[in-house]
């Protein structure tokens, strides 16, 4: 059933600590949301650390009717301003039934549910939040929810909580993280992802009781219910250091070298490194005979031109997140975002506290990320966003 366009438009925030699989979820719940009905009109706004965009790029592949990023930046703080224009186009552009913000992984929940709020009263009702929705990595959370005062907030100011990638952790691991939970003193629903895909009637319908509770207070101070006094609320930006990458050359052919790609993509540590998205060229025969995913039984597909004949050079999308990572082809029928357009390889790192300065000074003595030998030498540029 589409929306009367006389009623608000619900939104949904996604939120979630890098890696959780946010993306995934999202994009396995449009099929379901096509499937009811072929003409609903799903638009996600896209908030990425860094200057690159990709995971909305992944999503402009899908059926989503429209995308829009907020980049370089905070939605919850320092881009909060920009999010009553990003909305109205969205609005305008696209006039979806629903939307969905996906944030990025160190934004607080309860600040943007605020503003989405005061932005439904200043429009006269345009807009509803219909909740909030937390996604945790149970493989990965015992660990980082340690040191990322950020991922313990995330899952204690939302309406449900998704577990995912729990299939690979045991249940032992999933009671662990599920008596940690508890320890938030919070009575929040929960459900577990069947590897990314949760019902959408589930997630949707929610009815946003969390944001209805929710005061000006819940918004800038963070309770010691985390184990947190004033000395610690630092700004949660701070828990995370990005590096922003790019491979170039003066050959518009060329090509980054897979094989060290690959060896750099086994070798890094997910305890220092939290995400790594790319966006790069590759040969059609290096993507046949050399590119993989983590899970080596899945082929990386080498997509047919508009003529039906294989390209020479394939884009593709890298998403790394705790050690695992995938390639997924650039449609051909779908412009590439600005960020990383024509580019041989544009890089963002997501990276632990105080490991920025190792990583930028490991990349820069070279051997990692590489042309193919036949084009020469590339020229790499590392630089710290934050």
């Amino acid at each position: 059933m589409t929306r009367d366009q006389s009623s608000p438009i619900p939104i949904t925030i996604i939120t979630g600590f890098l890696g959780s699989g946010k993306t995934t979820l999202i994009l396995n719940l449009l099929p379901q949301l096509r499937a009811a009905n072929p003409s609903y009109r799903l638009a996600l706004l896209k908030n990425e650390f860094g200057d690159l965009a990709v995971d909305s790029q992944l999503a402009s592949s899908s059926a989503i009717a429209g995308v829009s990023e907020l980049l370089n930046g905070c939605i919850c703080c320092n881009l909060v301003g920009q999010l009553s224009v990003a909305l109205s186009e969205l609005q305008s552009t696209v006039r979806p039934d629903r939307i969905v913000i996906e944030t990025s992984g160190s934004a607080f929940p309860a600040t943007l549910a605020l503003e989405v709020n005061r932005l439904a009263r200043e429009t006269g009702g345009q807009y509803v939040l219909d909740g909030v929705v937390s996604v945790i990595d149970v493989e990965n959370w015992k660990g980082y929810e340690d040191t990322s005062y950020t991922a313990r907030i995330q899952a204690r100011y939302t309406d449900l909580i998704v577990f995912n990638k729990w299939e690979g952790a045991g249940e032992r691991r999933f009671d662990e993280v599920l008596d940690r939970v508890g320890d938030l003193e919070v009575d929040t629903a929960w459900v577990k992802s069947d590897k990314g895909w949760v019902d959408m009637s589930v997630v949707f319908g929610i009815d946003g009781g969390l944001a209805r509770g929710l005061t000006e207070e819940d918004g800038h101070v963070h309770d010691d219910k985390c184990g947190h006094d004033d000395k610690h609320k630092h700004d949660h930006q701070t828990e995370v250091e990005v590096l922003s990458i790019e491979l170039k050359s003066g050959n518009r052919e060329a090509t980054v070298d897979a094989t060290k790609l690959l060896a750099f993509l086994r070798k890094t540590n997910k305890d220092e490194v939290y995400r790594i998205k790319a966006v790069l060229a590759v040969s059609a025969k290096t993507a046949r005979e050399v590119l993989k995913n983590s899970d080596e039984d899945t082929k990386v597909p080498v997509p047919p031109t508009s003529a039906g004949s294989e390209a020479q050079t394939t884009r593709y999308i890298l998403n790394w997140a705790f050690g695992r990572w995938t390639f997924t082809p650039v449609a051909a029928e779908v412009k590439e975002h600005e960020s990383s357009s024509e580019a041989i390889l544009r890089m963002t790192m997501i990276l632990a506290r105080y490991e920025s300065t190792k990583w930028k000074k490991r990349l820069e003595a070279g051997g990692l990320l590489e042309l193919e030998e036949e084009n020469g030498k590339g020229e790499l540029s590392v630089t710290k966003v934050n």
